[in-house]
């Protein structure tokens, strides 16, 4: 059975364009990020775990503190901790107190993390295009700083991410 024309306009409807704006957003997410889980589904890893380990790798030799990465993270982790334990229990981070500051927890990368980086590198960047290598160009500059434009009130003051 058809839906007639009056009920499929009602159906595509939304509140306002910026629910419509948001909405797309998640949907085209959540395509996206599926295509993302997989890459990292093979490797143990989730997409904050990752995401964790190159925060990591870019600052290395210098470790961070915990908050510090939690900070950085592109997604917030209400459970850095958590996330550190798994990726230390598999040999991938260590963390240690610096002396006299019982509050602060540094992390570093090891070598087991850094190889694993490098054996994701392809993978990641051939994720990246099945995501969004259709786009042209200037197509993807317009979506970036679009996106930089919706983001950036919700950003905290001097952490534009870029």
């Amino acid at each position: 059975m058809s839906v007639p024309a009056t009920k499929k306009s009602a159906l595509r409807r939304f509140d306002s364009p910026e629910q419509e704006a948001f909405l797309s957003l998640w949907r085209t997410y959540d395509r996206l990020r599926a295509l993302e889980d997989e890459v990292f589904g093979r490797h143990g890893l989730t997409a904050q775990q990752y995401n964790a380990l190159r925060l990591l790798r870019g600052t290395h030799p210098e470790p961070l503190p915990t908050l510090v990465i939690a900070a950085r993270l592109i997604s917030r982790a209400p459970d850095i901790t958590r996330l550190l334990d798994r990726l230390e229990q598999r040999g991938l981070v260590t963390r240690a107190r610096p002396p006299g500051d019982r509050r602060t927890v540094h992390v570093g990368i090891t070598e087991a993390g850094h190889e694993l980086l490098r054996s994701l590198d392809v993978e990641v960047r051939d994720c990246h295009e099945r995501q969004l290598g259709h786009l042209k160009p200037a197509e993807l500059r317009s979506l970036i700083e679009l996106l930089r434009a919706a983001r950036r009130p919700h950003e905290p003051p001097g952490r534009e991410w870029s």
